[in-house]
């Protein structure tokens, strides 16, 4: 009898886990995942505390990929309501349709209305900034003269977009730019615009501009279509969402790969890559429970953990000085949710949309003002209704992009929730005698940054293309700022290249680089 093959997967986030079921649903290998935490789903888990859900970062379920929106939708089918019609249409033998009801079943996907704004100024503005009458009563006339002529300035005379500055001016203007791009990317990255390379805005916001966002506000709004790839990600009006949050989702996923007879090991982290000649042949994992490593020898190896870790994890061959000075110098920029469970907040819904109790009706809230660390709210409420144990109650993710070279990184919980409600409060959205409980989660290497030495990855990447049983998959394997369903394409063009026997790997790396769409964070 032939001996099964073995793939060896490092990270139970979408692309390792969409690895492993692709290779357990259409090869003879078997999958062996290992996690070096006690979560499924990477940045994609959802953290319970006391019944309140939290979801990493925030994950909208859709996607240009009509195969990424099947996928999902085989794991977990879509509540039929009327705005979910248009999608079901469209997939009529893709999909198990059922008529499923969210009080009745956890498997199922939600259809969410999207509002995200930004806060600034103390004012609530249109995101992406429209030229609503919202807008100019709040910047005010002569602004948004001064606004529209660096507009049209930039149109017809551009800026080098070697860095994310040219990016952001070539397409909205410096003053727009300026006013509502240099300090918040700043906050968010830890550095200016000037030192970002552009790649970061070509993979993030690509298509958007305000032409874009202008023809967005004038274009007659029909029923919910969830697969018009002709709008940006930013302007979608409606998405889909797992009715306990995008973690719930890997889970079921980590499950099926169970059942189809793959493994998956939590707490396992691999230290050691064994190479011979031009192919991985072993990882060496340790188990933190028996303090002990497992020497295992596999077929295939697929790496989701940081590229500069990876590196430094080769054991038989002499990694070029080059190659490991550039993965070093590999910035990333870590996270820090802070969940504020509140009776009521200070800032109320004014929208024409309806919730429950006046909630405001936001899924993020981007927070432009200088005087505060915090990057985005996050209404868990608005993700979905099941996020939170109790509907009479507003449950806030406050969100900080830091690094753990950060004096904030090291703060006890206690001093990072006294921070965190401190400047709620000093921005008018919370009074702090409305706080009903805390939480603080940290998540390191959260976001692969474009800057230090990436304007040189070409070296990594080359060097590490050279195995060719070993595929850098999803975010950080390819330290790429992906969204969730580009990082599982990554996954699913490995997979084929092993199905197909495909040799060189740019289908995989070239994910994410054609023209499509994307949002900030």
């Amino acid at each position: 009898m032939t001996k099964q093959k073995i793939a060896i997967i490092i990270g139970a986030g979408p692309a390792g886990l969409t690895a492993a079921y692709e290779l357990a649903k259409r090869t003879d290998i078997k999958p062996i995942v290992f996690e070096s935490t006690d979560a499924i789903g990477g940045i994609s888990q959802t953290v319970n505390y006391k019944g309140n859900r939290i979801d990493i970062g925030g994950h909208r379920f859709f996607s240009k990929s009509d195969e990424i929106m099947e996928w999902w939708n085989k794991i977990l089918p879509v509540e039929k309501t009327p705005e979910s019609e248009t999608f079901l249409a469209k997939y009529p033998n893709s999909i198990e349709v059922k008529d499923v009801d969210p009080e009745k079943t956890d498997n199922v996907m939600l259809v969410r209305n999207r509002l995200s704004r930004i806060y600034y100024g103390r004012k609530f503005y249109d995101y992406p900034v429209s030229l609503s009458w919202r807008t100019i009563r709040n910047l005010g006339f002569w602004k948004m003269v001064k606004i529209g002529s660096s507009y049209m300035r930039a149109r017809f005379r551009k800026v080098d977009e070697a860095n994310l500055e040219g990016f952001y001016v070539n397409r909205f203007g410096r003053e727009l730019y300026n006013t509502f791009f240099r300090d918040y990317t700043t906050k968010l990255w830890g550095v200016t615009p000037e030192e970002i390379d552009s790649s970061w805005g070509a993979q993030r916001i690509k298509n958007l501009s305000v032409a874009s966002v202008l023809l967005n506000a004038i274009k007659p709004k029909g029923k919910v279509n969830l697969l018009d790839k002709s709008v940006e990600t930013s302007l979608i009006e409606a998405f889909l969402y797992p009715k306990l949050g995008p973690g719930y989702l890997w889970e079921t996923v980590a499950k099926k790969v169970q059942e189809m007879g793959g493994e998956i090991h939590m707490n396992s982290k691999v230290q050691k890559l064994h190479i011979s000649g031009d192919r991985v042949i072993a990882v060496d994992v340790m188990h933190p429970k028996t303090e002990e490593a497992e020497h295992i020898k596999a077929d295939y190896f697929f790496s989701t953990m940081p590229i500069n870790q990876l590196t430094k994890s080769f054991v038989g061959v002499s990694v070029p000085a080059d190659v490991e000075r550039t993965a070093a110098g590999l910035p990333y920029r870590d996270f820090i949710t802070v969940g504020i469970l509140a009776k009521d907040l200070l800032i109320k819904n004014t929208t024409s949309q309806a919730t429950k109790n006046g909630v405001i009706p936001d899924n993020w809230i981007y927070i432009q003002e200088p005087d505060v660390s915090v990057c985005r709210l996050q209404i868990f409420n608005n993700w979905s209704p099941y996020m939170v144990s109790n509907p009479e109650n507003t449950w806030v993710g406050m969100e900080y992009v830091v690094s753990e070279k950060d004096e904030i990184w090291g703060f006890s919980d206690e001093e990072m929730t006294k921070f965190a409600i401190g400047e709620l409060s000093q921005i008018d959205i919370i009074d702090p005698l409305q706080v009903i409980d805390t939480t603080v989660i940290h998540i390191k290497k959260a976001y692969p940054a474009y800057f230090g030495t990436y304007n040189e990855f070409s070296k990594v990447k080359g060097f590490v293309n050279r195995f060719e049983n070993l595929y850098l998959i999803g975010r950080n394997g390819q330290h790429r700022y992906n969204n969730q369903d580009h990082s599982m394409l990554t996954a699913i063009e490995a997979v084929n290249n092993i199905i197909t026997g495909r040799e060189d790997k740019e289908n995989i790396w070239s994910v994410n680089v054609e023209k499509g769409y994307h949002e900030t964070i």
